[in-house]
């Protein structure tokens, strides 16, 4: 008679030394987000030369760089349930597929319609991308180091923007701007191949779609050999049957939180795509040459590596109120910017301090969103919370565009950008205040599982 041995998936992965494999999907998913980074960016890098070549004004400018952030939006809200369905993996390698194919495409544009149309299909793949990659790396890190983890990988984002800055202002002056577009669809097209070959697929996802115990045993034996005799294979949470993951989303007991992230993700992008797509144009009607202007404004989402700290903080201590502090701290900083028009060492300080608040407290959300949400809903709730949340970069983009319109100045600008993030750290008081959803992985339901 064979005895049936039931085991725990997060507690497995939580009892074992971090594996080879665990480490190799943390790096592939790290380069993923690292490209995205990259080819999001990209695009603020290359406008000053856009406007030189093609002859442009500024406000036109606004649909090229608010294109791609379209793009995210639809593609964050269709990947997030689709892989819920269908699994995190096909969803990755074809979004980095298409994120490379488009890009490259986009740097034979002639015109500034067929570069809008191009940017548009690359932000689909590029919303999908993001927060696939986090929802698998979660779902693969023991409970204990979640946050550090989810926040590592996050750091590829800001990490991914600030390398576009540094090519930009090396390889724009000697190849032109669509080296940067090249570069930025090469790049992901190798990586997906790899992508083919080497990411497997969450465990946890195929454990909640009843996958066979024998597929569950081949994605859990590289981790620890105690899989090999398992039986059966549970979730620590609690799945309500019959409910998909919208509903669960949006259910009576998760509302308030998942709305208080997507202010929070909103108000964090509001400031992210104003300073990426801006900063370079401000910093050079301020007085810096193109070149200084593109450097400088490189160190404000280098500031991302910031997020490893807070991801150590909020595996110790309460991660909305930490989320809070940074995102609070990063509206203080922002009013510093605008004193220091022209002075080149005083806004290198000071843009490389407020990129260190404000994208380690954007980048530590979507650890903040992995905790929250339950295995089946968590690729909806972190890909709906981005999706909505890049209505706040497209309204940032057109919002300094406005501004300058308006004839505002320097200063005035970066105060009205502080009031975002003070903003962003009311909503997650509020999440905090209205509901203290447990962590994944510290619930003791198992009602979702796979036996053989």
């Amino acid at each position: 008679m064979t005895v049936e041995r039931s085991v725990d998936v997060q507690a497995f992965i939580n009892d074992n030394p971090l594996s080879s494999r665990q480490i190799g999907v943390i790096l592939l998913c790290f380069c993923v987000v690292l490209l995205d980074g990259f080819d999001t960016a990209a695009i603020g890098y290359i406008a000053p030369s856009l406007l030189g070549e093609w002859g442009l004004q500024r406000p036109a400018l606004a649909p090229v760089l608010s294109a791609a952030l379209f793009g995210l939006v639809i593609g964050s809200l269709s990947a997030g349930p689709v892989s819920d369905r269908i699994g995190r993996r096909p969803i990755l390698i074809g979004s980095v597929l298409v994120m490379g194919a488009a890009c490259l495409a986009s740097s034979f544009s002639k015109d500034l319609d067929t570069l809008v149309a191009w940017r548009f299909v690359t932000g689909l793949a590029l919303g999908a991308a993001m927060p696939t990659a986090l929802t698998l790396v979660s779902e693969y890190s023991p409970a204990r180091r979640r946050s550090l983890i989810t926040n590592l990988v996050f750091c590829g984002f800001p990490l991914g923007a600030a390398l576009g800055g540094f090519l930009a202002a090396w390889v724009i002056p000697a190849f032109g701007w669509r080296s940067v577009l090249i570069i930025g669809g090469a790049a992901p097209l190798a990586l997906a191949l790899l992508l083919l070959l080497a990411l497997p697929e969450s465990a946890r996802f195929a454990v909640a779609r009843d996958k066979p115990v024998e597929t569950i045993r081949k994605l859990l034996l590289p981790i620890g050999a105690a899989a090999a005799d398992a039986t059966r294979f549970v979730l620590p949470e609690t799945a309500v049957a019959g409910q998909g993951a919208i509903r669960s989303v949006l259910s009576r007991s998760l509302i308030v939180g998942t709305v208080m992230l997507w202010v929070a993700y909103f108000m964090g992008l509001v400031i992210f795509y104003a300073m990426i797509n801006w900063m370079p144009v401000l910093f050079r009607d301020a007085g810096l040459n193109p070149a200084t202007a593109a450097l400088v404004s490189a160190l404000f989402p280098l500031g991302g590596v910031g997020s490893l700290f807070s991801g150590l903080l909020m595996d110790r201590f309460n991660g909305n109120r930490i989320v809070a502090v940074f995102f609070a701290l990063s509206g203080v900083a922002f009013v510093a910017i605008g004193q220091f028009s022209g002075q080149v060492a005083a806004l290198t300080v000071t843009v490389l301090v407020v990129g260190v608040m404000m994208n380690t407290a954007q980048s530590s959300l979507g650890s903040l969103a992995a905790a929250y949400y339950p295995t089946q809903a968590r690729a909806t709730g972190i890909a709906w919370m981005m999706g909505l949340g890049r209505f706040g970069g497209i309204a940032g983009s057109f919002l300094v565009a406005e501004l300058a319109s308006r004839q505002m100045s320097f200063e005035s600008i970066f105060i009205a950008l502080a009031i975002p993030g003070f903003l962003a750290a009311a909503a997650l008081w509020v999440k905090q205040a209205a509901s203290a959803p447990q962590r994944v992985g510290t619930t003791t339901a198992t009602a979702a599982s796979a036996v053989h």
